[in-house]
This record gives structure tokens, C-alpha cells and sequence, in this order.
């Protein structure tokens, strides 16, 4: 199931490699559902939303769909020259955003690349392409967290 929601999330069939098979899985104590995919080396890997049963990326799913989709997939590219905020974990404004993926949906859990595609960081996209590449101000993507040099 949890591969399923990865493969239809992230429109690709990348289910099995993201998702291993010797996995752990934390369970919520008041409903009893699956709230967070963890490695087995007891990494959080996803986030299982309560809201929609959609995941929220982590560093390590970020680094892991960073490798796994080819380039423009399910990516926000920047200007270098914002790079080293987007690391820091700063958001993604609309005016930096220089190229995006076409098939994500506002709302997507997105990675931000440079134009020389390293990761700088994951989080959601508050705005559609369409609009990411047409306004000139506003948040692009609600940035999670950022990916320092080395780290992916």
C-alpha cells in the first residue's frame, strides 16, 4: 500500500525503491494508523498525512527521489544564485523559480535543484506551474528543509 501512494504521489513507479522492504513503520497510538515510514536503520524516511494519506518528504526521501526521477521530474529548479539561501532551508519565491516540472499540482511535495540539478532542498509547492512561471512575486515552495553540500 505505502509503495502504491509513492508510485500514484509522485507519478512514476518508484514505489519499490523508495520504499524498501526491511522497513518500520510507527503507527499513531490514538487511531492506529500508519504515521511515519521509517528505515531500518530507524531513519524517517516519509511522513504519512493524517489530512490526505499523502507523504511529506524528509532529507532522505528527497535524497533518494533526487536520484531516483530524472531531471525535470517532480523538481522546482532556481537560480543559482539563490542556492545557498534554499540550502539553508529559506523558501522558494516565484520570482527565482527559472524552470519547473509541467505535470506537478499546487500542493505537491516537490525537491528544489539549481540549474546544475543539485538539491537544495523539499517541500510543498504553494503555487501551479502555470502561475510559479508567470507571477513575479509571491512563495513558490514552502521549503521543509535544505540539503547542505555533501548531504545529496
Amino acid at each position: 500500500m505505502l509503495r502504491a501512494i509513492a508510485n500514484y504521489q509522485f507519478r512514476a513507479h518508484i514505489g519499490n525503491e523508495l520504499i524498501p522492504d526491511d522497513i518500520y513503520v510507527k503507527v499513531s497510538k490514538s487511531t492506529g494508523k500508519i504515521r511515519e515510514v521509517l528505515t531500518n536503520s530507524k531513519e524517517l524516511l516519509l511522513v504519512l498525512r493524517a489530512s490526505d494519506y499523502m507523504f511529506n518528504l524528509t532529507k532522505l526521501s528527497a535524497i533518494k527521489l533526487h536520484e531516483l526521477l530524472k531531471p525535470p521530474k517532480n523538481r522546482v529548479i532556481v537560480m543559482n544564485e539563490v542556492s545557498e539561501f534554499i540550502r539553508e532551508g529559506r523558501n522558494v519565491f516565484a520570482r527565482h523559480v527559472i524552470a519547473i516540472d509541467e505535470d506537478l499540482r499546487a500542493n505537491d511535495e516537490v525537491i528544489v535543484v539549481n540549474e546544475d540539478d543539485e538539491l537544495l532542498g523539499y517541500g510543498r509547492l504553494k503555487l501551479s506551474p502555470l502561475e510559479t512561471m508567470f507571477f513575479t512575486r509571491g512563495l513558490a515552495v514552502l521549503v521543509r528543509g535544505g540539503v547542505k553540500n555533501g548531504d545529496g
